[in-house]
């Protein structure tokens, strides 16, 4: 399974575009090769590079997608998807682009192929999301993005 953009590649810098700096919006994304036994497909967007006095963990959500139908090819730059949009780090139920207070971040795209539907509502977050993809991922793909802002506001 591969997930790609058109917007940027694996391990290069995202455009300011789909950023706090820019429009914020979501880039394009693009899924292939998705398992013939994949019922539902899941989206984790997170940055594993947040300073710990703002997260103990370190992790930053801004994006989680679940119940995208299999046959799904992509996601279109700034569209809803199909399928359950979660909440993300700041409790938003949308996209949320990268801003990191900092230095350079990396942002981690992952798809997930499951082997049966999420039963969760938008309202969970990304623990209730983890515990009900365990067990049952076939297949994951990933596409990392960079990101560091002009000037740390």
């Amino acid at each position: 399974m591969k997930i790609t953009s058109s917007a940027f590649r694996h391990n290069s810098y995202i455009p300011a575009k789909y950023t706090c700096d820019g429009e914020n919006i979501n880039p394009p994304l693009e899924f292939s090769e998705v398992p013939n036994n994949t019922m539902t497909l899941v989206l984790i967007v997170d940055d594993p590079d947040v300073p710990k006095n703002i997260r103990a963990d370190g992790m930053w959500y801004h994006w989680l997608i679940w119940n995208m139908p299999p046959e799904t090819k992509g996601i279109d730059e700034d569209s809803v998807p199909s399928g359950i949009v979660g909440q993300n780090t700041r409790g938003n139920k949308a996209y949320g682009g990268p801003c990191p207070p900092d230095r350079e971040h990396r942002y981690f795209f992952k798809l997930y192929a499951l082997d049966r539907a999420v039963g969760l509502p938008a309202e969970a977050g990304i623990e209730e999301l983890r515990k009900s993809m365990y067990d049952h991922v076939i297949a994951k793909a990933e596409l990392i993005g960079l990101y560091e802002r002009k000037n740390n506001n």
